[in-house]
């Protein structure tokens, strides 16, 4: 008797402490982290590749926290997502517990098969609070910082000399003036309203919101640039020393006016900086223009005035060099099968003899010499998308969204 009794007694204080636990969550200010950028944010790692995470011994710890013991993806009980995006039919919201599938989405309303840096993110900043969390996430593919969230007070965008004598030289000048002008900043004021219509109303997207103990604005990542690097108009001096400047000086604009505009002076501030091929290397032809973006991108952290509540973050070191090597392979199977379509003089079709089936079959034993067996299964755990989308790989968008969630993390301690 003496034992069931204590057994029982145990089970009532395991009871208490379980709702203590809760009720100590509720009576906390909810940590509300802002998630931004272009589609590196929305994510393009399709769910199916967590797996190979296990693969790798330092990142199997990692997909234990992201799937449950069956190898499903376990849902937050106290993260929530509002999350922002482009659908079919314009701009949607998708809400609920943090879970796989908040990436890139067809129907922004609906879950996908795809995740983002914000799962591993929320994961992170979720373990070391017992308050609930709550991640407004905004994101569209293919923006621009330069016009699409280019905030107020770096004024207007101002053609250079070149690009108004090429356009006045097409009778353009005048029709391209006016749609850059609808265009420059639509996105910083749709990021900016969007959240502040979560945050009159947290409620509606986080039940255990707590209005007595209101919402602290805990944290903003911005995560983007693809569209400013590749952009020769707005950088002619891309790839050259100082050739992004003025990347820089609009994104320091960016953190003062998100928070000027949330009315979070000092709010902690993560600079996802771009990391697509990983670390460069030499002989590279794209190398220049890669590293001084990823200096322009790290270069507001450094301004004396944001010293200690701004962070750049490296993406580089979660590139998977396996899958480069693998993806490097297919292109040059791809770059085979140009040739046997145009009969390259120096081809295996020169002649011109091979039909479509011909061609096939001599591709086929090409791609398997090329790549073989064991890369074509790593390839398919392991990546689901191009490389500057990370390849799809969520191996490396998990990684990145722990790095973001640890530095946010140390700008508030």
């Amino acid at each position: 008797m003496t034992s069931q009794f204590a057994v029982r007694q145990f089970a009532v204080r395991l009871l208490a402490a379980a709702s203590l636990i809760a009720a100590t969550a509720a009576a906390q200010k909810l940590q509300v982290y802002v998630l931004a950028g272009q589609s590196n944010m929305q994510g393009h790692a399709k769910v199916e590749t967590l797996d190979y995470l296990a693969d790798d011994p330092a990142t199997a710890p990692l997909l234990a926290k992201i799937v449950d013991d069956d190898g499903k993806p376990r849902v937050l009980e106290h993260v929530w997502v509002s999350y922002l995006t482009n659908a079919q039919d314009g701009d949607g919201e998708g809400t609920g517990r943090l879970t796989a599938g908040f990436g890139a989405r067809r129907d922004a309303a609906e879950p996908g098969d795809k995740i983002g840096p914000e799962l591993t993110f929320g994961i992170t900043v979720a373990a070391a609070t017992k308050a609930p969390v709550l991640l407004v996430k905004c994101a569209w593919g293919g923006k621009s910082l330069h016009t699409d969230f280019r905030p107020p007070s770096a004024g207007p965008y101002v053609f250079s000399a070149k690009q108004r004598e090429q356009l006045a030289a097409k009778g353009e000048l005048e029709r391209a003036e006016a749609d850059k002008l609808a265009a420059t900043g639509v996105y910083y004021q749709k990021t900016i309203e969007h959240v502040q219509r979560v945050l009159a109303d947290p409620k509606r997207v986080c039940p255990e919101y707590d209005s007595e103990q209101g919402f602290e604005l805990a944290g903003f990542v911005w995560f983007q640039g693809w569209n400013d690097m590749v952009d020769g108009g707005t950088y002619p001096d891309r790839g050259k020393p100082g050739g992004y400047d003025a990347y820089s000086e609009v994104l320091a604009h960016f953190i003062r006016d998100v928070r000027r505009d949330l009315g979070a002076d000092e709010l902690p501030f993560v600079i996802g900086v771009m990391g697509v091929g990983g670390a460069l290397r030499e002989g590279d032809r794209y190398a220049p223009v890669h590293g001084s973006f990823r200096a322009a991108m790290a270069a507001p952290a450094e301004l004396p005035e944001f010293r200690g509540n701004v962070v750049a973050v490296g993406t580089a070191p979660f590139w998977d060099t396996k899958l480069q090597a693998i993806a490097d392979d297919l292109d040059k199977v791809r770059a085979m099968e140009r040739r046997l379509r145009t009969k390259d003089a120096n081809g295996p079709n020169a002649d011109g003899a091979m039909d479509a089936e011909a061609q096939k079959a001599w591709l086929r034993r090409y791609r398997d010499e090329t790549v073989g067996a064991e890369n074509e299964r790593i390839w398919q755990r392991g990546a689901s998308n191009a490389a500057y989308h990370y390849l799809g790989s969520a191996k490396i968008l998990a990684r990145i969204g722990v790095a973001f969630g640890e530095a946010v993390l140390r700008l508030r301690r």
